[in-house]
């Protein structure tokens, strides 16, 4: 391939810049707030699942209170109206009385059970609803966390975004001055090894930093000005200078 000196030299420029714009871009990939952001958005996603859980468990213990609670008053009521007929004299038979009475006694212990059932049941929707309150204050804390590196991270893509957009600016007219086919060996060149082009100084490839033997240097010297020469052992493309040692 043929290419004036001129256009082969602009190639380190356009290789410089290529480098920082993938330092930017890396950096915006690799950015602390963005694992951050991802840690928290999945802590949200957890603390949505547990509050839920500890709500439905909440309201599933409320309704089962409220049966124990109505269990107790149905209980209650019977024990009422038995201790009413016991008191107004209307039962005489002996037999009847006791059995009145047992029932009675059986109705309170029962009523005493149901009581420690409504008890241990408010004890655990206590217990639900403060873990739900609890994780609900958590919410608040890491929504507000990520909320802040949400807007750090932003602002580090609002200036990473710029630095990138002048460098490009600065590419334009470079790559404007390059021959479509050695800007296209270039870009090929770049996509498979990162870098396209690199100077050649004192005898070595900077962009694998490898030492040319002599008979790759004799090679180079005897090339024409505009013949567009390749490393070796790397392949990209050689950009003499001054400083290549030829």
């Amino acid at each position: 391939m043929k290419a004036a000196p001129e256009e082969q030299k602009r190639l380190l420029d356009l290789a410089e810049l290529d480098a920082k714009l993938d330092r930017l871009a890396h950096r915006r990939r690799t950015l602390p707030e963005l694992a951050e952001v991802d840690e928290l958005s999945k802590r949200l996603a957890r603390l949505a699942t547990e509050i839920i859980e500890a709500e439905t468990e909440a309201g599933d213990l409320a309704r089962d209170q409220a049966k124990a609670e109505s269990d107790v008053e149905a209980v209650r009521m019977r024990i009422d109206r038995d201790q009413r007929r016991l008191d107004s004299g209307q039962v005489t038979s002996p037999k009847d009385l006791s059995s009145l009475q047992s029932e009675i006694a059986s109705l309170q212990r029962r009523q005493s059970d149901l009581e420690e059932v409504v008890l241990e049941i408010m004890e655990r929707r206590e217990a639900a609803e403060n873990r739900a309150a609890t994780l609900k204050s958590e919410r608040e804390k890491v929504t507000a966390a990520l909320r802040s590196a949400e807007e750090r991270r932003d602002a580090a893509f609002a200036e990473i975004d710029g630095e990138a957009e002048a460098l490009r600016a600065r590419r334009d007219p470079i790559v404007a001055g390059i021959g479509a086919e050695l800007l296209a060996l270039y870009d090929k060149l770049r996509e498979q090894t990162g870098v396209g082009a690199a100077m050649l100084k004192a005898g070595r490839c900077l962009g694998c930093q490898t030492a040319l033997s002599i008979a790759d240097l004799n090679a180079i010297r005897a090339a024409a000005p505009d013949e567009v020469v390749r490393c070796e052992e790397c392949r990209r493309i050689l950009i003499r200078t001054p400083e290549s040692g030829l």
